[in-house]
């Protein structure tokens, strides 16, 4: 095994789920590691590995850059960025205020790239350093009502690409990590966002369907266990030359390739047929 026990890693996201389990699994491979969340209550039961927590926000200027003076401070280097923090925003495109669209953005993009802006000089200084950004199978699909999280995910795909090439030539890699189905809170916290904000109105029969599909599918024992994508990150982090996209969860794959094979009006049908009700 890769001798780690000189590396950092920072994860973001990291009082449950994926990254809660990412920061055990790159602890236990002997990296040093730093859990970020801005509830470190949540994330106390982690400590016992071994990992250090810290408060983040990744939407508060002050909070990043708090949170990444503090590792640097300490440790003098970062070596793995995991851009986990996230969260699905539900709704009809009409029904969803812009306010809360933005805010959507403002974590899943905005705050992700000031992560990355706030450890690249660090890592062009040492001349290497892995940056991990955690899109999803929606980041190459699209769904009835999560228009605005299947945005977002398209967008930092876009990002991790050019990142990639920006920064290649200086010892950095870019991994994107796609999950389908992951056992997490995400998905009813989404189904509760989607009634609330489309429950009753035009959409509502819709909407309301939708969210019960969604909470059966996240209380149900067919998802994949959020250790498969700490495994795929600990993967990518330890190669010397990491693969650049890693799908996996339930359904990604396959996913991914149905919207590569089939035209545009065909997975229309496939994902109108995944809801099945008319508006109103």
């Amino acid at each position: 095994m890769t001798d780690n026990t000189a590396k950092v890693a920072l994860v973001t996201g990291g009082s449950s789920g994926i990254g809660s389990d990412t920061a055990i699994t790159l602890a236990k491979a002997g990296f040093t590691v730093y859990a970020g969340a801005r509830r470190l209550e949540k994330m106390k039961p982690i400590e016992a590995h071994g990992i250090k927590l810290i408060a983040l926000d990744v939407t508060d200027e002050a909070s990043a850059t708090a949170c990444v003076h503090s590792v640097l401070e300490a440790e003098s280097r970062i070596d793995v960025l995991v851009n986990n923090a996230g969260y699905g925003s539900y709704g009809a495109i009409e029904d969803v205020p812009l306010e809360e669209a933005q805010s959507q953005f403002d974590v899943n993009i905005f705050g992700l790239a000031r992560m990355i802006q706030l450890v690249l000089p660090t890592m062009r200084q040492q001349r290497s350093g892995t940056i991990v950004d955690m899109s999803s199978v929606g980041g190459k699909i699209y769904t009835r009502f999560g228009g605005w999280y299947h945005a977002s995910k398209f967008a930092l795909e876009a990002l991790s690409d050019c990142l990639r090439v920006e920064t290649q030539a200086m010892g950095i890699n870019t991994v994107i990590i796609e999950p389908g189905g992951i056992k997490t809170d995400w998905g009813a916290i989404a189904a509760d966002n989607l009634q609330k904000t489309s429950g009753g109105g035009a959409y509502g029969k819709m909407a309301d369907r939708a969210a019960d599909q969604m909470r059966n599918l996240y209380q149900g024992d067919r998802l994949s266990d959020p250790q498969v994508v700490a495994d795929a990150i600990l993967k990518a982090v330890t190669a010397e030359k990491p693969k650049i996209r890693h799908a996996v969860g339930l359904g990604a794959r396959p996913l991914i390739a149905l919207r590569a094979l089939l035209p545009d009006r065909a997975f229309d049908a496939l994902v109108t047929r995944s809801t099945g009700l008319k508006a109103g």
